[in-house]
């Protein structure tokens, strides 16, 4: 058996390596495999490798919030925006090891359904950190950190163009530090009072508990209802409505930056929502990888051709915008039930969050609220819709596989698979709470920022741009060369 599986290995690998590469490599790994202690190294390795490159993945998404928001805005506070989101990056990190893992997952003393309380600095790292699967534990910190960055940045699109960056990097620090990381625990931590993963030994909430999978609720609704806060408190930009109240258009500077944002986006959704299984080395978790991989592609597309259809309709043209929006739109919606939601569904799933995106954004527009790259109706809305969405469409099947859970016992499953309701109200009160918790927050930090005069920067530095105001320069230098008398002159001009 075990020289058959050799040469499925060696044969497997022919196609990338040579045959010599291929031999030395599965000798190995049939080396390490020979002893129980080698086949725990084994597994540990493989399941570091993929959440570290999941990690990875994610991290790639701040390039994607970087040049979406950059191609969407005007050019002349491009380098602002840039900078913001190199901060995003920057701080949270600083933020999430000082207190933010350990308020999300840190199990101390006194554990309680409500905030982590060990883990701060990574203190008693080897005592909390250590088990069969995940070796020491280091890749959890960082591909935990790397969702805290994409919460954090989410709200620098519906705050661009007039905040304040010392009042950025306030608001940076406290929401990866303290306000992201409570939500993680309620639903994701150990001993969270919301979530399914919550400790068996523990009453779950309607016995179910909320499924959010790899975060519509936690990172996206976080981020986006931040951003609504923000957007609220600041103001609309200068000119962005008439006098009468009618909305001016206010284009962003680059359609090419915008699609490239959207691409470096969708392929960052990759480590999102499959990494979010954590676990690789079994055919169960194999499973559920490849089914979050493909209902992500599925809700992603719907969401795409729904808001471009849309918008066609009603301008008669074929927006780009709109597309690329769109499929960020359905990508958001299913990141609660990449997992436990048909292929089918996941199209369902897209397509109406499609339809959330564009209705919500009519309404921000009648309530005169500017938020230049519709951060709140794509994260915090459409999020919103994907955590409910679950309560409708969860199958019971891929519950049991997805959390270990026994199938011959009762489980929580979605209302349209005849599910008795339990886990739609779990996926309603975490809507709920979570919606309290982030916009009333958000919303007294930007009030006391907006008290001290730091909000928001003076109508001068607005109308000159951002990036000459604050930032030095432009982030476009269109010279070349012929502005010097040097060049001129050799020039014969």
């Amino acid at each position: 058996m075990a020289e058959e599986a050799l040469v499925l290995c060696i044969s497997a690998l022919n196609g990338t390596f040579t045959n010599d590469q291929a031999s030395v490599l599965c000798n190995q790994f049939a080396e390490a495999s020979s002893t129980s202690t080698g086949m725990t190294d084994l597994v540990v390795g493989l399941n570091t490798l993929y959440l570290t490159s999941c990690g990875a993945l994610v991290f790639v998404m701040h390039a994607g919030f970087a040049m979406l928001c950059a191609g969407a805005i005007r050019s002349k506070n491009t380098m602002n925006i840039l900078l913001q989101t190199v901060m995003d990056a920057a701080v949270s990190a600083i933020a999430f090891y000082i207190l933010g893992y350990g308020f999300a997952y840190g199990l101390g003393d006194k554990p309680n359904g409500f905030i982590g309380d060990a883990l701060f600095g990574m203190s008693r790292w080897y005592s909390k950190n250590n088990n069969d699967l995940v070796g020491e534990g280091w890749q959890n910190w960082f591909f935990q950190w790397a969702f805290a960055a994409t919460a954090t940045t989410i709200p620098a699109g519906a705050v661009a163009e007039r905040l304040n960056f010392n009042a950025y990097l306030i608001y940076s620090f406290f929401i990866s530090a303290f306000v992201y990381p409570v939500v993680v625990h309620w639903v994701w931590g150990w001993e969270g009072w919301l979530g399914m993963l919550r400790n068996p030994e523990l009453t779950h909430l309607f016995r179910s508990g909320m499924i959010d999978f790899a975060g519509s609720g936690v990172v996206h609704m976080t981020g986006g209802l931040a951003g609504l806060a923000g957007c609220i408190m600041v103001g609309p930009r200068m000119g962005r409505f008439d006098s009468n109240g009618n909305p001016v258009e206010m284009p962003g500077h680059s359609a090419t930056l915008v699609v490239l944002g959207t691409v470096l986006l969708w392929f960052g959704w990759y480590g999102f929502n499959p990494g979010s299984q954590l676990l690789i080395t079994t055919r169960a978790n194999a499973s559920v990888v490849g089914r979050a991989a493909v209902t992500t592609t599925l809700s992603g597309a719907a969401g795409c051709l729904s808001c471009l259809l849309t918008a066609f309709f009603r301008h008669k043209a074929w927006d780009l915008v709109a597309g690329c929006n769109g499929a960020l739109v359905g990508f958001v919606a299913v990141t609660a039930g990449a997992n436990v939601l048909e292929p089918w569904a996941a199209l369902i799933c897209g397509l109406t969050g499609g339809w959330v995106f564009d209705f919500v954004c009519w309404v921000f527009l009648k309530l005169r609220i500017d938020d230049p790259l519709s951060a709140a109706p794509m994260h915090a809305f459409c999020g919103a819709w994907g955590v409910f969405f679950v309560g409708l469409l969860a199958k019971r099947e891929y519950v049991c596989a997805s959390y270990g859970k026994d199938c011959s016992e009762w489980v929580p499953y979605g209302l349209f698979y005849e599910g008795d309701g339990r886990l739609l109200a779990s996926q309603v009160i975490g809507i709920i709470c979570i919606f309290t918790w982030v916009f009333g927050l958000m919303s007294l930090l930007f009030a006391v920022l907006k008290f001290c005069k730091i909000l928001r920067i003076s109508a001068e530095e607005e109308q000159a741009g951002l990036d000459v105001s604050k930032h030095g320069g432009s982030a476009y230098n269109y010279d070349h060369g012929l502005g010097k008398p040097e060049k001129a002159q050799a020039l014969g001009l």
